[in-house]
């Protein structure tokens, strides 16, 4: 591992895997001794394309002999930025028709939850136990495991928590609150799904009670589970959506999408509602465009389901108890953290990328990139099963 990683770039946990990158293309990430990588992560979901897709490297390329930075967001109509929310508005259902261009996923939180307590004078959030949104302030309050809060508190207050999927909690949902906020489907979680029609229900408790109900998007979203966004698959529309990871083909980006009524009110009283210097970057927005073109214009989005399909007639063995998620949001359920944390890194050694969640230690994920081909999955899971024979065979001794 490099020294001066450790020493000068500031770490995030005690033990990073330190891997020197060299290069990456596709499917897969090579290290400075040449020895290749194949990739199950996909940067934590966000490099939706694989690494350094023509279309997404082309556009960006094209933008920068033309302009970069120019001015801060909302302020000059450019046009990457521009065509990227009208296409937007365009793929989404009615009412959600603007888009504003932020720099990560948990600005785009921010400015969501900013945006509920605008609209409905309301301060009271819900969100859900164990439910990740980011770690400014704002998404920290809104993240619903202690453990990783505590340090940091007082953090904003008015913040109420239910269970996902539990249905008798949605009376917490009152009067009194601005905003829900749910992932489509839990991601550090455990990569958990909405059952029994959960989100047709907190739809219409949020209806009832006047509450906006925001949807966090950032994984789910772009094509990883068959459709372009996840809460496409259960039949409801959120008030706002929020959008990241994938968005940009493995840049840096986030967004939140509302209708033109309610978005139109962080224009005044105050003015400067939400500001940001570099979110609609073109350079980004160009790259963003790409990829939401490649998406909608190639058959990726439905091949993601029957790569799901090949994934779990693949990972059939004693150690995995089930394969939670769906499409390329999938975690492989093992009895404990220990086993979990001896698979990732021996797949590693083998070199084949895994990566862990959030709060859920037994969980393998497996987020890889939209173009990963069958081979790639084939390849991949002959080495997860190897090191899962290995690892069974010595606690047998």
């Amino acid at each position: 591992m490099n020294s001066d990683f450790i020493k000068y770039q500031a770490q995030t946990s005690p033990y990073p895997l330190g891997m020197e990158v060299s290069h990456a293309i596709g499917s897969y990430i090579y290290d400075t001794n040449n020895k290749k990588y194949l990739d199950f992560v996909a940067g934590v979901s966000a490099c939706t394309l694989g690494h350094q897709p023509p279309r997404v490297n082309q556009a960006i390329k094209d933008q920068l002999d033309k302009y970069s930075h120019v001015m801060v967001y909302g302020e000059y109509s450019q046009s990457p930025a521009v065509e990227y929310c009208k296409m937007m508005a365009s793929l989404l259902p009615a009412p959600l028709d603007k888009t504003y261009l932020v720099n990560s996923g948990t600005e785009a939180i921010e400015g969501s939850l900013k945006l509920a307590r605008r609209v409905t004078g309301r301060s009271q959030w819900i969100s859900c136990y164990n439910a990740y949104h980011g770690n400014t302030m704002g998404s920290m309050s809104v993240m619903g495991f202690e453990e990783r809060k505590q340090a940091f508190r007082p953090l904003i207050p008015d913040v109420d928590f239910i269970t996902f999927n539990n249905e008798a909690d949605l009376e917490k949902i009152t009067t009194k609150t601005a905003g829900v906020l749910l992932e489509t489907i839990q991601g550090g979680a455990g990569f958990i799904e909405p059952q029994n029609d959960y989100l047709k229900k907190v739809r219409a408790r949020c209806t009832e009670v006047g509450a906006l109900l925001i949807l966090d998007e950032i994984q789910p979203g772009f094509g990883r589970t068959g459709k372009l966004f996840g809460f496409q698959n259960y039949d409801i529309v959120p008030d706002i959506v929020a959008m990241g990871k994938g968005m940009g083909g493995g840049m840096p980006v986030g967004a939140f999408t509302a209708s033109s009524a309610m978005m139109d009110l962080l224009t005044e009283n105050p003015k400067l509602g939400h500001i940001t210097t570099f979110g609609g970057h073109p350079v980004i927005a160009a790259a963003c465009l790409a990829t939401l073109k490649e998406l909608t214009e190639t058959n990726l989005m439905e091949e993601t389901l029957e790569k799901e399909k090949l994934f779990r007639s693949l990972l059939v063995h004693p150690l995995i108890q089930e394969v939670r998620g769906k499409g390329l949001m999938l975690a492989a359920m093992t009895a404990d953290a220990e086993i979990t944390n001896e698979v990732i890194l021996k797949c590693q050694d083998k070199g084949l990328i895994l990566f862990w969640l959030l709060f859920e230690g037994c969980a393998i994920r497996i987020t890889p990139p939209l173009t990963i081909s069958n081979e790639e999955i084939r390849e991949g899971c002959a080495i997860i099963l190897e090191v899962m024979d290995e690892v069974m065979a010595s606690l047998k001794k």
